[in-house]
């Protein structure tokens, strides 16, 4: 992964915003599109305070990544300022931590108030992650049975406009094993 140099132009810049509750994930997801695999530094990822913006090449493109803290008070100065955010933004991804059971609500509400900032005129790729869902999550978190699940999606349904496109995905950074052939 290289930093973003003064030859990529702007037009080839693809920008992103990263948005959820705070200790969601964002930033760890962050670290994984840069292509960051020493996992000591996953291990000392401190807060976002209010946002960071992160610029790099990859596959090609550039990337601009904006992560929004999610603390209390950075989510209302967020929202506060979110149109500004969505200048040019070509993909939001909200993060909702599936091990957080006793914060979905407050993880639907907050989901609202964004969708709701976002003009219908706006063509923003958005995207949910279910995030933290790690391979053994079964075994590391008992309450997260395929009907908590179920119910965290039909509250995300429930929460969205009827015609609102997005798309939902399960997610983790770790992988289960990785094998490679030493010669």
């Amino acid at each position: 992964m290289e930093e973003l140099k003064g030859e990529t132009q702007e037009q080839d810049i693809k920008k992103l915003i990263l948005v959820g509750l705070d200790n969601a994930g964002k930033t760890s997801i962050l670290l994984s599109l840069k292509g960051v695999k020493n996992l000591r530094k996953f291990a000392s990822v401190n807060p976002t305070r209010g946002s960071e913006t992160v610029t790099f090449i990859a596959f090609d493109a550039g990337y601009n990544i904006i992560d929004l803290g999610g603390q209390e008070a950075y989510r209302t100065t967020h929202l506060k300022n979110f149109k500004q955010h969505l200048i040019g933004t070509n993909k939001i991804i909200y993060v909702i931590d599936v091990q957080d059971e006793e914060r979905y609500d407050m993880a639907m509400e907050y989901l609202k108030n964004i969708v709701n900032l976002i003009p219908e005129s706006q063509a923003i790729d958005f995207s949910i992650f279910l995030h933290k869902f790690d391979p053994d999550i079964a075994q590391s978190n008992k309450n997260i049975s395929d009907s908590v699940i179920n119910g965290l999606v039909a509250k995300i349904k429930a929460a969205l406009p009827l015609k609102f496109p997005y798309t939902l995905h399960k997610t983790s950074i770790y992988t289960v094993f990785e094998k490679l052939k030493i010669e």
